[in-house]
C-alpha cells in the first residue's frame, strides 16, 4: 500500500493513495512530498527504482528487511535504517519493526512492513496540521524518528511491570516458570540494547555531523532524541540488573529450601538413631537379659523410644535448629 501526503504553499494537504506521478509532484517549486510504503508488493516497490532512482544497494537493504541501523549519504539523498520496538509481554517477547527512510531535498520516502499505530498517528497529524510538511522534509524525518523513539516509553513501562512481577514471584512462591521468565526477559533486554546502541550512533551523527540535506537548526533536536536513547539504554541496564538480582535471589531461595529439607532429614535421622540402637541392643541374644522376661517389656521399650524421640525434638526446638 502506498499513501502519500503532498504539500504546496497556500494549499491544503493532498492525500494520494497508490502510485502517482511522483516526478511531476517533486518538480513543483517549494513542494514537500511524503511517500509511505506499507507492506509494498513488487509493483509498488518498483517505484523506488523507476520513479525515485534510488541506489540498488539501498533498495537491497530495504528488501532484505534485516539490515543493521545505519545512515548512508548518497549525495542526492540520505538513506537511513531505523527500528521500532514493541514489547507485549514476557510470553510474546519483542516485536521489531524496521523503518527505511530516503530523505531528499523536498521528499521523504518511508518503507515499513508492519501496520503500526505510530503511522496512524502520523497520518492523522499530517492531514490536520500542515506544519508537519511545511517545515521541510528533514523536519518531517525528525518527527517520525522522534515519534518512533517515544514509542519506547510504552515498551519500557511494560518491561518495568514485568520486572516487578518477577521480583514478586521470586519473593513469593517461585518455580521453574519464574526462572524461565527471568532468562527470557534478560534476553529481550539484551536485544533491546542491541537495537538502541547503533541508533545512538546514528543520532549522534545527525546531531554532530553536517549533512547537506539536514538544516543546521535541527541538530539540537536530533541531540535531544539522542539523549532519550541514552536514557532508554540506562533504564534497560537498570532492569537487567534487577533481573540479575532476582536470579541471584531465586538461587539463594532455592538453596535455602534445599538446606531446610536437608536439615529436616538430618533431624529425623538423628531422632531415629537412639531407637535403632535400643532395638539393636534388645535384639542381641544374651542369656541373662532381664528385660526379655518383663511382662510389659515391649510397651516399656516403645515408651522409652518415644520419650527419647520427643525429648530430642524439644531439644532441637530449644536450639532453634528447625
Amino acid at each position: 500500500m502506498i499513501k502519500s501526503f503532498y504539500y504546496l504553499p497556500n494549499e491544503p494537504i493532498k492525500v494520494i493513495d497508490g502510485i502517482a506521478d511522483f516526478d511531476r509532484l517533486c518538480a513543483a517549486e517549494n513542494s514537500i512530498l511524503w511517500v509511505d510504503l506499507c507492506k509494498p508488493n513488487d509493483q509498488e516497490s518498483f517505484v523506488l527504482t523507476h520513479d525515485f532512482k534510488f541506489h540498488p544497494l539501498a533498495i537491497e537493504d530495504v528488501i532484505s528487511e534485516k539490515p543493521r541501523t545505519k545512515i548512508d549519504d548518497y549525495e542526492r539523498y540520505l538513506f537511513i535504517v531505523f527500528q521500532m520496538v514493541d514489547y507485549v509481554g514476557r510470553e510474546e517477547g519483542l516485536k521489531i519493526t524496521e523503518l527505511d527512510f530516503f530523505l531528499g531535498k523536498n521528499i521523504l520516502v518511508t518503507v515499513h512492513y508492519d501496520d503500526h499505530r505510530v503511522f496512524d498517528y502520523l497520518y492523522n497529524r499530517a492531514e490536520r496540521d500542515e506544519r508537519l510538511l511545511s517545515r521541510g522534509a528533514d523536519f518531517l524525518f525528525h518527527t517520525i524518528i522522534d515519534t518512533a523513539v517515544d514509542n519506547y516509553n510504552s515498551t519500557l513501562d511494560i518491561f518495568e511491570y514485568e520486572v516487578d512481577q518477577v521480583e514478586e514471584d521470586v519473593l513469593g512462591d517461585s518455580d521453574e516458570d519464574t526462572l524461565k521468565s527471568i532468562f527470557t526477559m534478560r534476553r529481550d533486554l539484551i536485544e533491546l540494547k542491541r537495537i538502541v546502541m547503533p541508533q545512538k550512533d546514528v543520532l549522534h551523527h545527525l546531531s554532530r555531523l553536517h549533512y547537506r540535506l539536514i538544516s543546521e537548526g535541527l541538530a539540537v533536536y536530533f541531540s535531544d532524541i539522542h539523549d532519550h536513547l541514552v536514557r532508554i539504554n540506562d533504564i534497560a541496564d537498570a532492569h537487567r540488573e534487577s533481573l540479575i538480582s532476582s536470579l541471584e535471589l531465586y538461587y539463594s531461595s532455592l538453596s535455602t529450601e534445599t538446606n531446610k529439607v536437608i536439615k529436616v532429614l538430618t533431624i529425623l535421622t538423628a531422632i531415629f538413631i537412639p531407637p535403632t540402637f535400643l532395638v539393636g541392643l534388645w535384639g542381641m541374644n544374651f542369656r541373662n537379659m532381664p528385660e526379655l522376661y518383663w511382662h510389659n517389656g515391649y510397651y516399656y521399650s516403645l515408651g522409652a523410644m518415644l520419650f527419647i524421640m520427643f525429648g530430642m525434638l524439644v531439644f532441637f526446638r530449644i536450639k532453634k535448629w528447625f
